[in-house]
């Protein structure tokens, strides 16, 4: 009788290994992208819920209000209303006596998100493709949405 020994050599093993490893090297990148775009998503959403809250409260209270405004009469809920959603760091301020900024900027640029998002009174969202800088203005100079 021969002596056979069962098993998988080291070669056949470091072959699984370096084919799991390009599989992974394939796939991560694309979850990366995919959930970047969920959090940009996730971010319009709510750019686009502050700006009907703050028509809203505006409506109530003859002005404009900030986020913990906002969140104190239940217009948007607790997690926007601490500024931070789906790796986005957001803010409503008050321009002026007549409008509002409203923003979302990514908490890690290219990371969490690449666009930076913007709604002021006229209710359009606008993106600045450099999500690396907060946004001060949202104007005509600053691209809509959809285009």
């Amino acid at each position: 009788m021969r002596n056979k020994k069962k098993g998988f050599s080291l070669i056949e093993l470091l072959i699984v290994v370096a084919i799991i490893l390009i599989i992974a090297a394939i796939a991560i990148p694309n979850l990366l992208k995919s959930r970047i775009s969920a959090n940009e998503a996730s971010a319009v959403g709510a750019v686009r819920t502050i700006g009907t809250s703050e028509i809203t409260y505006q409506m109530g209270n003859g002005k404009f209000g900030t986020l913990t405004d906002l969140n104190g009469v239940e217009l948007i809920d607790s997690v926007l209303g601490a500024g931070k959603k789906s790796g986005y760091d957001f803010a409503a301020s008050l321009v002026g006596t007549t409008d509002f900024l409203a923003t979302a900027t990514p908490t890690t640029y290219n990371s969490t998100g690449i666009r930076a998002f913007c709604i002021a009174q006229e209710n359009v969202v606008r993106y600045k493709s450099d999500g690396s800088s907060a946004l001060t203005v949202c104007d005509t100079t600053i691209s809509p949405l959809g285009k």
